[in-house]
């Protein structure tokens, strides 16, 4: 392609970015930047096969994760265009197998359902990605969940159990696997032939980069998964498709070609409150200027497709190295490619160490229950809740928020030592540091069954340590869980380490003798689902 020297310098300064990553042996991530319809730059950095020595290219084949989510959105709303499908009805209404909930298919493509996420349905019963399990499993977990996080329409909760529904849904309709019914519909079409749906982890994925764990101090290792993936997030692609599906976007072809507008299109909250998740896509923004996309991870891969549609500018970036950062990357891209866009307002300026440390700790607030550790590490604000590190970045109403948006946390110093807490639909709580915890309650120690996730847990005490003994429907048995103490009536449950470490919160629900007869068990993407005591 003809290149100017603004291109030419856009390239030097983006690898650059990547340089450390064209280092002898180490994966990478390629890079997409598109104007108009005038690539600027596509390129790879890094290697796509470790084993066998094979460097990524603009035509690599990785995971796309849930940046998936759009495309069944997509085909979902083409349904809805023919009057097969009103995004008024409950998900039961095609799946009658379903729980009857108040959910629409509106509110599950926008992430404002309620309903919890299976990967942690089945993970509070002991499974985990690196387990084997079949489709059958995945739906069973949604069959059996009757829970719902909140009163749908009333909140946004990232949870992927909307979109492998809204899969199956689109299969019961059209009688075609999914992956058909995207092909023919929307990839065929629209020229994207490197791009498929991989449901099994066993396909045969022609150019598919393999996914790496690590980084170049510790070394890497080969990223494992054993799930298959539906409408969630099963799509492999590449940069150069995804750019032609962006490009989608500003020239629609598909029918009917409302289609972007209303991926695109607002529906506030319950109590008017904002929702930034549209239907499959995260509406932001950066330095002023308006953002769609989505982010993608998955053990080994994670991806950022980028939208400023106010500068006709997309950036993709998808890597093979889960220490990669796609979401930071592409946005210091974007601001590269964007330095004479006289629209691009300043930067904020970066939180420093002095506003952090005086406020560094471990915070709790016992109602919501929640817990959030605050710590300034590798330069910059750093948040861990439920075993899960995020970077804070400074709002510009002067609020340290979450950067990324599959869930919602800002923080400010309040009154009298404490800190507010943003979590979103108007829901400002106040979060007391925690001094010396308490040790777990006695009263813990018993069995305890939920019906929604199908888990079973057994609170024992070992000497001064309790531990939980974790199965479910499909795990029997396993390593036990620890349990900290943190008032009186919470504990922090910790299970082991994996590719993520996770955590969660049981708050004890007690009878009028102050009986343990409950546990209200919350997650990053669970929140008070009961399990019962039984004898």
């Amino acid at each position: 392609m003809p290149k100017t020297i603004e291109t030419i310098a856009l390239e030097r300064r983006v690898t650059a970015l990547f340089s450390r990553y064209l280092q002898p042996g180490s994966p990478g991530a390629v890079v997409g930047v598109m104007r108009g319809s005038t690539i600027e730059l596509c390129k790879g950095f890094g290697m796509a096969s470790l084993e066998l020595s094979v460097p990524i290219r603009p035509d690599t084949r990785f995971r796309i994760a849930s940046v998936s989510k759009q495309f069944t959105v997509t085909a979902a709303l083409m349904l809805a265009a023919e009057g097969k499908l009103k995004l008024s009805d409950p998900p039961h209404k095609y799946l009658p197998e379903l729980a009857p909930l108040p959910v629409t298919i509106d509110q599950m493509m926008r992430n404002s359902s309620g309903l919890p996420d299976f990967l942690e349905l089945l993970r509070l019963g002991g499974h985990g990605l690196d387990k084997p399990a079949r489709p059958a499993d995945l739906l069973a977990a949604c069959l059996r969940n009757r829970h719902l996080n909140f009163t749908p329409g009333s909140r946004f909760l990232y949870s992927n159990t909307n979109f492998l529904l809204l899969g199956l849904i689109i299969e019961h309709l059209t009688e075609q696997p999914l992956g058909e019914v995207l092909r023919e519909r929307i990839f065929r079409p629209l020229g994207m032939a490197q791009t498929m749906l991989a449901a099994e982890i066993d396909s045969v994925i022609p150019g598919l980069a393999t996914g790496y764990l690590g980084d170049t101090t510790s070394g890497f290792r080969r990223a494992t998964h054993a799930y298959p993936q539906g409408g969630e997030g099963g799509l492999t692609s590449t940069v150069e498709d995804l750019l032609i599906w962006s490009r989608h976007f500003d020239q629609p072809t598909l029918t009917p070609k409302t289609l972007p507008a209303q991926l695109a299109a607002v529906a506030p909250l319950t109590g008017g409150h904002a929702n930034r998740y549209r239907r499959g896509v995260q509406a932001d923004e950066l330095r002023g200027l308006a953002t769609i996309g989505h982010g993608g991870l998955w053990p080994g891969f994670r991806t950022e497709f980028l939208r400023v549609p106010e500068a006709d500018l997309t950036v993709v970036v998808i890597a093979n190295l889960g220490s990669i950062d796609p979401w930071r990357q592409a946005r210091a891209i974007a601001a590269l490619a964007l330095e004479s866009n006289k629209k691009l307002k300043p930067g904020t300026a970066p939180i420093v160490e002095a506003e952090i440390k005086p406020i560094a700790g471990t915070w709790f607030n016992a109602d919501e229950p929640s817990l959030f550790d605050l710590a300034w590490r590798n330069g910059e604000g750093v948040v861990t809740q439920n075993g899960l590190p995020f970077a804070l970045g400074r709002r510009a109403d002067g609020w340290f928020a979450a950067e990324r948006g599959s869930f919602e946390f800002a923080l400010k110093p309040g009154r009298a030592g404490t800190l507010r807490v943003d979590l979103g639909a108007g829901r400002i709580v106040t979060f007391r540091k925690l001094g010396r915890r308490k040790p777990v309650p006695a009263a813990i120690a018993g069995t305890y069954v939920s019906a929604d996730s199908g888990a079973i847990w057994h609170v024992r005490r070992g000497g001064a340590d309790y531990t939980v003994a974790v199965s479910g429907p499909l795990v029997a048995g396993g390593p036990a869980w620890s349990l900290n103490g943190i008032d009186g009536d919470t504990v922090e449950v910790v299970s082991p380490a994996g590719w993520i470490t996770a955590t969660q919160l049981a708050r004890l629900h007690r009878d009028r003798n102050g009986g343990v007869e409950a546990l209200l068990v919350s997650t990053g993407r669970i929140k008070a689902m009961r399990f019962e005591r039984t004898a």
